[in-house]
């Protein structure tokens, strides 16, 4: 009977490393006195050898599982760049279709807006549309939209886009019906200075066909002006010369993150806004915006000076901007994908 307890230590040992019941048909089958001495000697060899190696499987396998799991995210940087570089595909091909559209738009006849009364859903219609206008520049209401650079003969200066509305002539049949802002194009930085000095109107008014009659208020850049000067009738009563604009009609522009926001308050102007631009001028917000595109730029009086075709079909990021971040991802993308399989390699011994 004294062999018993180790003979049951033996079958807990087994029990442990997996074999189930094995206990349980010893205490209700088997007696101590009919296990033979040799099966309890290779029993507890066996059990032995099982605890010297039962705990190492177990982290041996987590090892192995880790490690299979890491090697595939070394691929996860080769996929991503392949996927920008696949998105920047179809943007250049979204930006070649723009282009194209625009280009189409502008080398269409100017559509005359002297029988078109201008709205929300006519100026998405009419964007990148050449148009024909005719009627009165109110320039006590510019708008200053800036600093813009331009470079002149090499050399860069700071300067503005003058914005103005253009209200309409009374008794005119070739006048616009309602008013519309035009971008007339880029002054020098002098230009603003002194309309802020001279400027003292804190709320601006809008003419009323009874007052455009009279004379308008003319500054002291009405000598570089492109307007022409008021004419005199036979009774010595002046008028005013009606100013024909061609242009594009354009939307808001959408400014980047490192722009500012407008301060109409203080008559600061980083982008162009045409809601905000149109309530400061005490217009409607659905008010017709146009960029001037008149090439007949007189030297004696070069400002302001109008935006040219190509800067009109310009957009911020163009085609062969496109295909080279194209390259760069595809290229970033071989090259990590290389790095990866380098890395996975198994390393050749050395003899």
């Amino acid at each position: 009977m004294a062999a018993a307890p180790s003979i049951k230590r033996v079958l807990n040992a087994k029990l442990r490393v997996g074999v189930g019941g094995f206990l349980a048909a010893y205490n209700h089958w088997i007696s101590p006195s009919q296990l033979s001495p040799s099966f309890c000697s290779s029993a507890v060899a066996g059990s032995s050898v099982s605890d010297s190696v039962s705990p190492t499987v177990g982290p041996t396998q987590a090892r192995e599982e880790q490690k299979r799991w890491s090697k595939w995210l070394l691929f996860i940087p080769g996929a991503i760049t392949f996927g920008l570089g696949t998105w920047q595909i179809f943007r250049r091909q979204d930006k070649v279709r723009m282009l194209e559209y625009r280009q189409m738009r502008l080398n269409m006849e100017p559509l005359k807006l002297n029988d078109v009364a201008p709205s929300s859903e006519t100026m998405d219609s009419l964007e990148f549309r050449r148009v024909a206008c005719t009627g009165i520049f109110d320039e006590e209401r510019s708008v200053f939209v800036g600093p813009r650079s331009r470079s002149i003969s090499g050399v860069t200066e700071n300067g503005y886009y003058i914005v103005t509305p253009l209200v309409p002539i009374a008794n005119n049949s070739r006048s616009i019906k309602c008013p519309m802002l035009v971008n007339r194009g880029w002054v020098p930085r002098s230009w603003r200075d002194e309309f802020l000095e001279t400027n003292h109107e804190d709320s601006p008014k809008v003419l009323s066909p009874s007052s455009q009659k009279s004379v308008p208020t003319r500054h002291w850049w009405a000598f570089w002006s492109k307007i022409p000067e008021p004419i005199k009738d036979l009774d010595g009563v002046s008028s005013v010369t009606p100013v024909e604009v061609t242009g594009v009609v354009r939307g808001s522009e959408k400014p980047s993150i490192f722009v500012p926001e407008n301060d109409p308050s203080s008559s600061q102007w980083f982008y162009v806004d045409v809601p905000a631009i149109a309530r400061a001028c005490g217009l409607p917000q659905d008010t017709l915006y146009v960029e001037d595109m008149n090439e007949n730029v007189n030297p004696s009086n070069p400002y302001p000076i109008p935006k040219d075709v190509n800067t009109l079909i310009r957009s911020s990021v163009m085609p062969q901007d496109h295909l080279n971040y194209i390259l760069t991802w595809y290229s970033l993308s071989a090259a990590v994908t290389f790095m990866a399989f380098k890395r996975l390699r198994p390393k050749r011994r050395r003899r």
